[in-house]
């Protein structure tokens, strides 16, 4: 009885010691209310800060030089044309989920103050102008189109309000896409913004959720005609010195959406072969960041939490039965883990845009 006591306690502590390891429920796995409030606080710091800004500008004549809020007078704040809407696409989200949120009345001042249908035509007719016809494309359209897919069908007035006013600078963008994909030969396989995995896979999702058969059916095509035959991804190249994003990864993330299971599984594992606890270690351990306050080298805060929410994604796709499936979300814990420490780093060079990264992988 006594020995079989003792067993009934080593067993206990085995389980309690290796269930992290087996479990496909993480550490710290939902945002929280708490949480939430200061994300919230550090977005509407920066959506109407206006400087320093670095803007994607091309400059034709001298009157256009000119402040970031003449150009763009909705999203002029968070150092930069993107970091801006996906602070507002974040503010929404935070909004929709924790309505109650203390933050809550400001958010919505802010949003009524910036998306106006006046402050929006002017964001419209910017893209009109003659040299600017690759700004933000397509890490800044992705976003953009995320922040519309997020007040679809949501039963709110401001939302109703605010999806009414993006309409034309949603149009504008949908037509880029539309304009601009067949004409793009080869994808853009870089960690930084022009991605061309990410611009598709955030334009999906806007595709499905507003029923827009066109764009989804050309994305569609893109992204088989691109990587479909793809395989042996140089995971070892990673990460880049200045990534945000994993180009192995984003790619994997964005084939889950439009390939069936077993077809992605299949795929999968000849993009990514070998998969094992420690192999490919490049991949699977987060990125070291060495100064928060380089622009550049913070991109490593955002790389984990990105590979974060493709890694969890991916497993999520994968057959249940899968030993690449709790590998991936292990590795997914150990990132996003790291991250979190580090996004209050009290400077502005992460702090402006790192939290959008986290919502996302905390909502999704």
């Amino acid at each position: 009885m006594y020995k079989q006591s003792i067993y009934g306690v080593l067993f206990f502590l085995l389980f309690a010691l290796t269930a992290p390891i087996f479990a496909e429920e993480g550490p710290d796995m939902t945002l929280g209310k708490e949480r939430a409030s200061k994300f919230a606080a550090m977005a509407l710091r920066c959506i109407e800060k206006e400087f320093p800004n670095k803007m994607d500008h091309v400059i034709s004549t001298e009157k256009e030089v000119r402040n970031p809020r003449f150009f763009h007078p909705t999203f002029y704040g968070c150092f930069d044309w993107h970091s801006a809407v996906h602070g507002h696409w974040m503010l929404i989200r935070l909004l929709k989920s924790y309505p109650d949120l203390p933050e809550a009345g400001k958010i919505r001042a802010a949003l009524n103050r910036n998306i106006t249908a006046a402050n929006i035509e002017v964001e419209t007719k910017y893209l009109a102008l003659p040299d600017q016809k690759s700004f933000e494309r397509t890490y800044g359209w992705a976003w953009l189109l995320k922040l519309v897919e997020e007040l679809y069908n949501w039963d709110d007035p401001d939302g109703k309000t605010w999806l009414k006013n993006l309409a034309p600078l949603e149009e504008a963008l949908v037509k880029r896409y539309l304009d601009f994909l067949p004409k793009q030969t080869y994808p853009i396989r870089t960690g930084v913004h022009p991605n061309t995995a990410f611009g598709i896979a955030f334009a999906l999702d806007y595709a499905r959720a507003a029923k827009n058969k066109q764009l989804e059916d050309l994305l569609i095509e893109r992204a088989r005609n691109y990587y479909r035959n793809d395989s042996n991804c140089p995971a070892s190249w990673e990460p880049g010195g200045e990534d945000f994003f994993s180009p192995c990864l984003m790619e994997a993330s964005l084939m889950q959406r439009i390939l069936k299971p077993e077809e992605f599984a299949s795929w999968f594992h000849a993009f990514i072969p070998g998969i094992t606890k420690d192999n490919p270690r490049s991949l699977l351990q987060p990125a070291m960041v060495t100064d928060r306050s380089d622009g550049k080298l913070v991109h490593l805060d955002g790389l984990n939490i990105s590979r974060a929410w493709c890694m969890k994604q991916i497993a999520q796709a994968l057959p249940k039965d899968d030993c690449a499936r709790q590998i991936l979300l292990d590795a997914a814990y150990r990132h996003v883990e790291d991250a979190m420490k580090n996004i209050h780093s009290g400077d502005y060079a992460g702090e402006h845009w790192l939290a959008s990264f986290a919502i996302y992988f905390y909502e999704k």
